[in-house]
């Protein structure tokens, strides 16, 4: 059996926040997929809560697309500390680093979260904007390192 990629990193170490290319996997095609850590709190000491990490999701599920092709899903970490992402093709943290603050920025002028309704979302109630753009300004404010360990 595999083991799981993230249970294998030392959450006592890393400095969040950060962009961590997680693994490429190879579909039995030849596609490629990889995965990405997008975390923006400190593991074990911070966590974001949950309507302001549901809101992110919602914002960057937008706003990331209208800059990075081949995003396959984007999930919050049951932590709440961060993302996940998983995009076709071998790609580089400097891309998904860059479009990550591009699309933070975007969500502090957001002026609503889309789908906040109950037509388009299994939740719509425990959604908070301002919530969302305290965590954007922070983790924008710190900046994303491209090194984990913060080095």
């Amino acid at each position: 059996m595999e083991k799981v990629e993230s249970f294998q990193l030392d959450h006592r170490k890393v400095k969040a926040p950060y962009v961590r290319k997680c693994c490429v996997l190879q579909g039995p095609k030849g596609d490629s997929v990889t995965k990405f850590d997008l975390r923006f709190c400190q593991p074990n000491k911070e966590s974001i809560p949950t309507a302001a990490i549901h809101a992110l999701e919602h914002l960057l599920a937008n706003y990331l697309r209208e800059d990075v092709e081949g995003i396959i899903d984007l999930s919050p970490m049951g932590c709440r500390t961060g993302f996940y992402i998983s995009l076709f093709g071998d790609r580089e943290p400097s891309e998904l680093k860059a479009a990550l603050e591009k699309a933070l920025g975007k969500v502090l002028e957001a002026k609503e979260v889309p789908a906040a309704n109950d037509l388009q979302c299994g939740n719509y109630r425990d959604l908070s904007l301002f919530g969302a753009k305290e965590y954007a300004k922070e983790v924008l404010d710190k900046g994303f390192n491209l090194n984990i360990y913060g080095e």
